[in-house]
């Protein structure tokens, strides 16, 4: 059994494979100051460190890292992979500063370019939008970072005092009738419309009108039906992104 881990800025997404079958998930808050042997409790009750053969992290936390180095140390008994530059991707690389490239991109790429072909446009909303984009050629080329839903809808509450927080729900109209449900439009049809935007720009820039487009993160699925481009919905893209390069590392 592989234990796949996308730690991300807010949230961390745990997925435990059986081969190529994604079996169990679970997500929690990420907490920079978590020590290994918390998260090694708290994995403890989700999951039977025995049966692991190894762990594949994604970390955008640096400081994860070495937590997560002690839990596989300590807690699995497994070898643990990080993506890091050295590690095989099996995709070729095209980028100005490729250090610079946080690692749940690259592996994003990676399972695009495996389950969909190229050329190919993963657009990712976590606490960023990241849209990571393939080439014809199956290159990962670069790609776009925009303020994401929640970071934008925080950043609003906190300036404009007349304005309550709202869920993240799908709007019963464009046209909002309160405060409430225009909030929810501005979320679904703005950041839907930003998608197809920057798609399109994407799309000419490549020369390929026909790049598919992958949407995954929490928030793909509210989104996704509003936009004219988002083609798939894959929620758990990233995690299968370190299952791949859990298997051409073996």
């Amino acid at each position: 059994m592989l234990l796949a881990v996308d730690v991300g800025n807010t949230q961390t997404v745990f997925g435990l494979f059986d081969g190529s079958e994604l079996g169990e998930r679970w997500r929690i808050a990420t907490e920079a100051q978590r020590t290994g042997d918390e998260l090694g409790a708290l994995l403890d009750d989700f999951l039977d460190f025995d049966a692991l053969d190894g762990i594949c992290l994604s970390s955008t936390v640096p400081r994860l890292i070495r937590e997560y180095e002690h839990v596989a140390e300590r807690w699995a008994k497994a070898p643990l992979l990080v993506i890091a530059p050295g590690v095989k991707l099996g995709i070729s690389i095209k980028h100005d500063a490729p250090h610079e490239i946080g690692p749940d991109r690259l592996v994003n790429a990676v399972a695009a370019k495996e389950k969909y072909g190229a050329p190919a446009i993963v657009a990712d909303f976590g606490t960023s939008t990241n849209f990571d984009v393939v080439s014809r050629d199956g290159e990962y080329v670069g790609g776009v970072l925009a303020p994401g839903i929640e970071v934008s809808m925080e950043a609003l509450f906190a300036r404009a005092a007349r304005l309550v927080k709202v869920d993240f729900v799908e709007p019963a109209a464009a046209i909002g009738k309160s405060t409430a449900t225009a909030l929810q439009s501005g979320v679904v049809y703005g950041f839907a419309g930003q998608v197809d935007g920057i798609t399109e720009a994407i799309r000419a820039e490549l020369g390929a009108p026909d790049a598919q487009v992958i949407g995954t993160g929490g928030l793909a699925e509210l989104i996704a039906p509003y936009s004219k481009t988002i083609g798939r919905i894959d929620p758990f893209l990233t995690l299968d992104g370190l299952r791949i390069v859990w298997e051409r590392n073996r």
